[in-house]
């Protein structure tokens, strides 16, 4: 038995290099803090945005907290972790990704003293737990459900809903015309939301103001040969006819041969090829249909053949726009031109070809089965379109999950100021270290009324003090108003947001937080980092201790 109790010898490749204990975990918490205070500055109406040049010198204009996470090049695997939880944000509800990130990092934060007092991370992980499962239960019963209302007021909560989450924005100043229009383009969907079907496209020139939602379907006219001119613009009640077929003449496979004997017969092999695209050709047109959409290309011949009968035709047309067209007008993609049945061809009211910008661009409205929409913006510049879009993503998002959730609560920081009074009572009630440790989340769940304050300039510490008065006579939806400076009833200034944003930031930060302060080594192989991103001391990148991002662009750290 004695060769089973000789102790057991872990060998580690040469150059591995381990990093524990409680000053590991304190360099982790210093990682993710180092990515907090990066996007803490972009959180609410007031936040400063984020110019971001990438290595190959795309800029980047934004303040979603998810999308500058994704930008950044953040080294330290530790602070990796909030970039996953921003992204996990943005994809499951769309609104909310800087306030899980720096609510996580403010639970790390106040975790610190206690790990340097020696505390074990499982006990602080037991009561954050606890008290994220308080919160939880706590909101509901803070939030009101639209359930059961009239349209009327259903509708309202949508658009004061979209309207808070564009308030952050770099629209904000037409957060009124950009809230209407995605209640309105997520109301025309499906009962499921599929929010693919919501096209965004966008046209440079003109101003913010000139944006227009197309009930149906509208996208850039494709690449189309000389006799597109002749073909008309403009239908009311067209057939329009979805392929897959490709209406060109091919020339010969590579290397192909092929033996005549006759001009006759060569003439014979030439016909034919004629003969078979003039037979899809006349296949379409017999079917009456007015409009000929393609995913493959449509030749000169095909344009030109389709111009003389006063048809329109579009070749490559690129495949999300064809599905949106086939929702919208009820056509059916086919991929033989043989039998095309009425139930396979679709219809709308109106197609015509307009002016964009300088683009033309192909609309269809009045679609029987209105169940897509478009969103065309106009902007000065790139990166602003580019921002808008994210905008529009992120409203579109909290109208959709507030349709299938049907909740909203107070915003203004209102909601986190209740649930840290309300967590502050429960800790009076119980004994043990979990008093303190549940005292301190509720003291985290502060960091967001507080830095709303800040990145607009105001004294935090007034405002918070005011905030803890009304929340203590017992009046849980006063917020802040950062148009006067003071706190006010956020339900009556239109400051709501969808219940499941808040649930989500609750729970995505507290486990984000636990599975961090569960980290007691890190091990890392040095043939898989190397150069800049390998570790130094303490599991941190070298060159720069305490932060957690790698240098991107022309040399120059983020």
């Amino acid at each position: 038995m004695s060769q089973f109790m000789a102790p057991q010898i872990l060998l580690l490749k040469e150059g591995t290099d381990t990093s524990e204990g409680k000053g590991h975990l304190i360099s982790n918490i210093n990682a993710c803090q180092a990515v907090v205070d990066i996007v803490r500055t972009t959180l609410g109406p007031r936040g400063m945005d984020k110019l971001i040049q990438d290595d190959k010198g795309k800029v980047t204009v934004s303040n979603d907290g998810a999308t500058i996470l994704k930008l950044l090049d953040i080294v330290h695997p530790a602070a990796k972790m909030l970039t996953d939880i921003a992204k996990s944000q943005d994809a499951e509800v769309g609104d909310g990704t800087t306030s899980v990130v720096v609510f996580a990092g403010e639970l790390l934060k106040n975790s610190k003293e206690f790990i340097e007092e020696g505390v074990h991370p499982q006990i602080i992980s037991k009561a954050y737990r606890k008290a994220c499962e308080l919160s939880l239960q706590h909101l509901n019963s803070l939030a009101i459900d639209i359930a059961g209302k009239s349209p009327e007021e259903k509708r309202m909560l949508l658009e004061r809903c979209a309207q808070t989450c564009l308030n952050s924005k770099l629209i904000a100043g037409k957060k009124e015309m950009f809230a209407k229009m995605v209640v309105e383009a997520v109301s025309s969907l499906d009962s499921d939301i599929d929010i693919s079907m919501v096209g965004i496209k966008k046209v440079q020139g003109g101003s913010l103001s000139d944006s227009q939602l197309v009930q149906g379907v509208a996208f850039k006219k494709t690449f189309s040969y000389a006799g597109f001119e002749q073909q008309p613009k403009r239908f009311s009640n067209p057939k329009i006819v979805v392929l897959n077929v490709e209406l060109e003449l091919k020339s010969e496979k590579e290397n192909a041969e092929v033996r005549v004997e006759s001009t006759q017969d060569y003439q014979g092999i030439v016909d034919a090829e004629w003969n078979i695209i003039y037979d899809k050709l006349e296949k379409i047109v017999a079917t009456g249909a007015k409009v000929v959409l393609s995913k493959l290309a449509i030749g000169d011949l095909a344009t030109q053949y389709f111009a003389d009968r006063d048809i329109f035709c579009a070749g490559r047309v690129p495949e999300e726009d064809l599905k949106r067209v086939m929702k919208a007008t009820g056509a059916s993609m086919q991929s033989t031109v043989n039998k095309l049945s009425e139930e396979v061809i679709g219809t709308c009211e109106l197609f015509e070809e307009k002016q964009v910008g300088n683009e033309r661009y192909n609309f269809f409205t009045g679609c029987p089965h209105a169940k897509t929409a478009t969103f065309i913006i106009r902007g000065g510049s790139e990166q602003f379109m580019d921002e808008t879009e994210r905008s529009l993503h992120d409203a579109i998002m909290v109208v959709k999950r507030t349709l299938k959730h049907s909740k909203a609560v107070p915003g203004g920081g209102a909601v986190e100021m209740e649930l840290s009074k309300l967590l502050r009572e429960y800790a009076r009630t119980i004994h043990g270290k979990s008093q303190l440790l549940i005292t301190t989340f509720a003291k985290s769940l502060e960091i967001i009324p507080r830095t709303l304050c800040e990145n607009a300039g105001l004294d935090a510490t007034d405002i918070l003090n005011k905030l803890r008065a009304k929340h203590a006579s017992s009046l849980p939806s006063v917020g802040i108003d950062l148009t006067t400076g003071e706190i006010c009833d956020t339900w009556k200034s239109i400051v709501w947001e969808p219940s499941l944003v808040k649930m989500n930031v609750l729970s995505a930060a507290t486990e984000a937080a636990c599975l961090i302060l569960q980290v007691d080594e890190t091990i890392k192989n040095a043939q898989t980092n190397q150069g800049s991103d390998s570790f130094g001391a303490g599991g941190m990148p070298s060159g720069r201790r305490g932060g957690a991002t790698g240098g991107r662009g022309r040399g120059r750290p983020f």
